[in-house]
């Protein structure tokens, strides 16, 4: 694919992830992303011939991987993981408050969509918090604990997320920092 395909590939793709966040799933039609991308109509079928549910399950993997990125980012710039945790908290809710409180997660609302109907995207979704939990089991490997402790510093977060989001304060994410820093810092 050449450089103009990229482009009008990413193009769709960031319009179906701004879309996924503030629409939802349901809420995004193909109109919408063709219209939001400036990419024409045909391009849409050209990149994702599977129509909506691949280009979702494509923008879905494309953001969990953005987000892996800067996890693995603030991971090497943190001294600890409560830094870390704290650093990830507040990335997070920058991104949410800036956003007008429309952002929360790029996963969560198409996993609560379309998990139990649509397996393609239930897989894709699967694979992105898998590969989060796996980048925070690598930041507690040193406790006997780390499964647990990965998936339940990712729920926490998460949930905090859909709360900040409803609440459109940051205050579910500084009392999860609480806790989780109160989590990491209990011998396992």
């Amino acid at each position: 694919m050449g450089q103009k395909g990229a482009e009008t590939r990413d193009r769709l793709l960031d319009a179906t992830q701004e879309l996924m966040e503030t629409s939802g799933y349901f809420g995004a039609g193909l109109n919408q992303v063709v219209a939001l991308s400036g990419a024409p109509r045909g391009s849409l079928y050209f990149h994702f011939p599977g129509g909506k549910d691949e280009m979702v399950g494509a923008s879905v993997r494309r953001a969990g991987q953005t987000i892996g990125d800067a996890l693995t980012g603030l991971a090497e710039s943190s001294d600890s993981v409560t830094a870390l945790a704290d650093a990830m908290l507040g990335f997070l809710g920058d991104q949410l408050e800036q956003s007008g409180w429309r952002k929360g997660c790029p996963v969560a609302t198409v996993a609560l969509e379309t998990a139990a109907t649509n397996d393609p995207l239930q897989q894709a979704c699967s694979e992105v918090y898998r590969a989060w939990e796996a980048a925070l089991r690598i930041q507690v490997a040193d406790r006997p604990d780390a499964d647990d402790l990965a998936i339940t510093i990712l729920a926490l977060v998460e949930g905090a997320l859909v709360l900040a989001r409803a609440h459109r304060s940051r205050d579910p994410l500084t009392r999860v920092g609480r806790q989780i820093n109160a989590l990491l810092s209990t011998p396992a």
